[in-house]
């Protein structure tokens, strides 16, 4: 659209959306995405202020120490201190968070079967302390609803359903960012994408509920949404930190890292997981501050002890015996599964969004009611569906002789039963996860792919201990002694929820960092490395990324991926050639104004002429509206005022405003711009050494630009000249040259992959149901 202005202006063809509009940048109302650069420039402008402030005042002439001195030394070092105590009042809100979520949730969880005479606020472990029951044979002080089974049925079902309702009309009326695990968005937010009210105050109050209906979905996904919820409240208290995009970011990293520690009982899995998965950039004072906020949130949730076992999480197990070689040919099916898993899961995961964004993008409510409903009208009929996710994980991973025998789950003559009810428990839930996952609630898929692959393993174990005992001198089982338990069907659940999580995920060192936190035991970290290896060979393969990055591709926010691309073209292919542009000199302020409100965009490149389009420098819209605003309330200006936007060669200007940049914290800035009459200065909001690169410049070392620098734009010029610019949703438009010259149709092959696994699952469970009753 072109845009035709009364005053002596040239104006391109610019369109709407020039680095982001300020109505309607990247799905975030009115805020333009950060800029690393221009953090780096204000953080460096305000270190130096504090340098001279602090040593302003040093010893006297003669050494002598003055009062002034002192109050100086005790400011720089509370000033170098301030970190790690606000990382730590950060790390010890988010145990305490952690701890009353835990409780909280089983409590409503047990609320669907019964209650307990003693206090109604106990569950159903409180309530019966000293005895191991399970629901159908409780102690006398835990009351089932009701002793008919129709009955407890239709409860079970009304409470689901009332959790759903709760948890969902929530998020729609409080805080519609809620919604979801918020793992995608917080690594938008960490590579400098901003969202308005994403970490607000009401986001960490809506856990409860979603994790007692029943859905398919846990609370450890949303559970680092919440803790970076608390980090940026926390942080935000203290101007250091609300004033620099940078150290907010670091705290959000560390925060993300105690949320996966207090979800898993794994601090240094935390640390791992916010490298390897959400930080774009790590360096070793990020790291240092997980480490402490992660340590500190472990503390505060050992210390709360909310499960009155000593366990920070309730399926935290311990192993005592070995694994023999033999066992890893069954350990390599429990990888393949969790690679099948995780590409299954996350492909028709993304068809369910897009069915759900079209056709029930305004009924979130009722669908996550229906998803509860169905979800416990089927799953009160499995013994493993029925539970808590995380308690059946707790009893899948047991050993038999450690109290593991849950509804006769150990009992030789029960196994092939169990086998049956394992089984359905997989391949329900599968569906379940795939179909609830992003509903209109908090919801993580965390717990549920482990869920999902102990069910698998618990299965495989069953059989692999099977096969033992009709065969227990063949050669493969030579190796064990008779008088001592040579299968433990509890490890392999432990390594299927591994597979399984590393399959959705696509993280391999935190969830082996996470599994051995979990168990203590150096025993198994060679199978737990051999499964994940197995689990990411076949992602690979099937050349899937985490359910995270493509959630990201699936809702468009501007995320670079790790991975590096060859696209074959230059910079030139994508930049945008006609973009709004100001004069460096000789515009009055009538005509700025009416130029950045008719724009509506987030940043102008600043041109000598228009002719020639030699750069001068770069300036941020809502920057300039600042200064312009703040010079309006120091001094009545004009209409007409002149405003420049570059330095007078024969003026000397203050050695501070060097280092000041465009840090509009400082008044003498605004005292300066109004201090020749006729004339507002407004160059020192402008950045005079804007990014830039050839427009042949190849479009690979762009985007290496972008990731590690993280610019909001990049300005192109030829012989200094500006010929346009390019941000990072505009790289993100062209596809690699590898995947539009790939000799392999992947989706093709998908669709041939599941209709082959669709056959292979027919045919083995023809041979189950033959094997079973030979062996019965």
């Amino acid at each position: 659209m072109s845009f035709i202005f009364e005053f002596d202006l040239v104006v391109y063809n610019a369109p709407r959306d020039q680095v982001g509009s300020r109505d309607a940048a990247s799905g975030n109302p009115g805020t333009p995405p950060s800029d690393w650069i221009e953090d780096s420039i204000l953080e460096r402008s305000r270190r130096l202020r504090e340098v001279r402030d602090v040593y302003a005042s040093s010893r006297t002439a003669n050494g002598r120490v003055t009062l002034q001195w002192l109050i100086s030394q005790v400011r720089q070092v509370v000033v170098a201190s301030q970190s790690w105590f606000v990382v730590s009042i950060v790390g010890a809100g988010i145990g305490m968070n952690a701890a009353i979520i835990s409780i909280i949730t089983e409590w409503l969880s047990d609320m669907k079967m019964g209650y307990c005479s003693d206090g109604w606020w106990l569950n159903q472990h409180f309530c019966c302390w000293e005895l191991d029951v399970d629901e159908d044979s409780a102690c006398d002080a835990w009351h089932l609803w009701s002793t008919v089974t129709v009955a407890r049925w239709f409860i079970y079902v009304l409470f689901a359903a009332t959790f759903s309702f709760v948890a969902s009309h929530l998020v729609r009326s409080l805080a519609k960012y809620a919604a979801g695990s918020g793992i995608s968005e917080i690594k938008c937010i960490l590579s400098g994408f901003v969202m308005q009210g994403f970490l607000g105050f009401w986001t960490f109050l809506h856990q409860e509920f979603d994790a007692a209906s029943g859905l398919s979905v846990g609370k450890e996904g949303p559970s680092v949404h919440v803790a970076c919820t608390i980090g940026s409240l926390v942080a935000s208290q203290f101007g250091r930190f609300s004033r620099s995009q940078s150290k907010m970011r670091d705290i959000l990293t560390a925060a993300s890292a105690a949320g996966v520690a207090v979800a898993f009982g794994s601090p240094i899995g935390g640390v791992m997981f916010s490298i390897e998965e959400m930080s774009p950039s790590f360096n070793i004072k990020t790291m240092w501050r997980s480490f402490l906020c992660a340590l500190v949130a472990t503390v505060t949730l050992s210390a709360m002890n909310p499960f009155r076992t000593g366990k920070l999480v309730m399926f935290q197990v311990t192993y005592n015996r070995d694994w023999h070689f033999f066992e890893i040919m069954f350990f390599v099916i429990l990888g393949i599964f969790g690679g099948l898993y995780g590409a299954f899961v996350i492909k028709f995961n993304m068809q369910v969004a897009s069915f759900r964004r079209k056709h029930l993008g305004k009924h979130g409510v009722a669908e996550a009611v229906t998803l509860a409903t169905i979800t416990a009208m089927i799953g009160y009929f499995n013994r493993f569906l029925r539970i808590d996710m995380t308690e059946s994980m707790s009893i899948l991973f047991r050993e038999c002789e450690d109290g593991g025998d849950f509804e006769n789950l150990c009992q030789t003559s029960a196994q092939w039963r169990m086998v049956n009810s394992l089984l359905l428990a997989t391949f329900i839930r599968i569906f379940l996860v795939i179909v609830s996952y992003g509903c209109k609630v908090p919801a993580g898929i965390f717990v549920p792919s482990m869920a999902i692959g102990a069910t698998f393993g618990r299965m495989v174990g069953i059989i692999v201990k099977a096969l033992y005992r009709a065969h227990p001198s063949s050669g493969i089982f030579a190796v064990c002694q008779p008088d001592v338990p040579c299968i433990t069907p509890g490890t392999y659940a432990f390594l299927g929820a591994a597979a399984a999580l590393s399959g959705v995920m696509r993280i391999t060192v935190t969830v082996v960092v996470i599994m051995f936190e979990l168990t203590g035991a150096l025993t198994y970290i060679l199978p737990t490395m051999i499964v994940l290896l197995v689990t990411k060979a076949v992602g690979d393969v099937l050349g899937v990324t985490g359910i995270a990055d493509e959630a990201i591709r699936f809702n468009g926010y501007p995320f670079l991926e790790k991975d590096d691309h060859v696209y074959d073209a230059p910079v030139s292919r994508v930049m945008r050639r006609d973009i709004y542009t100001l004069r460096a000199t000789g515009m009055i302020l009538a005509d700025v104004e009416r130029y950045i409100d008719a724009s509506k965009v987030n940043g102008f490149p600043i041109v000598v002429d228009d002719e020639t389009r030699t750069l001068a420098g770069y300036v941020g819209s809502q920057e300039l509206l600042n200064a312009i605003d703040r010079a309006k309330q120091l001094l009545d200006l004009p209409p007409d005022t002149l405003c420049t936007f570059s330095l007078d060669p024969a003026e000397q200007p203050d050695a501070r405003w060097s280092a000041i940049g465009s840090d509009e914290d400082m008044e003498s800035n605004v005292r300066y711009a109004v201090a020749t009459p006729g004339i507002l200065k407004l160059w020192p909001w402008v950045n005079q050494t804007p990014l830039t690169v050839s427009s042949k410049m190849p479009l690979e070392v762009v985007m290496q630009v972008f990731k590690r620098m993280g610019p909001r734009v990049i300005l192109v010029e030829d012989f200094g000249a500006l010929v346009g610019l390019t941000s990072v949703k505009d790289v993100l438009h062209l596809e690699p040259y590898e995947q539009l010259n790939s000799p392999i149709p992947w989706t093709a092959a998908l669709e041939e992959l599941w209709t082959w696994l669709a056959n292979v699952q027919s045919s083995i469970i023809a041979w189950y149901g033959h094997a079973s009753r030979r062996w019965r």
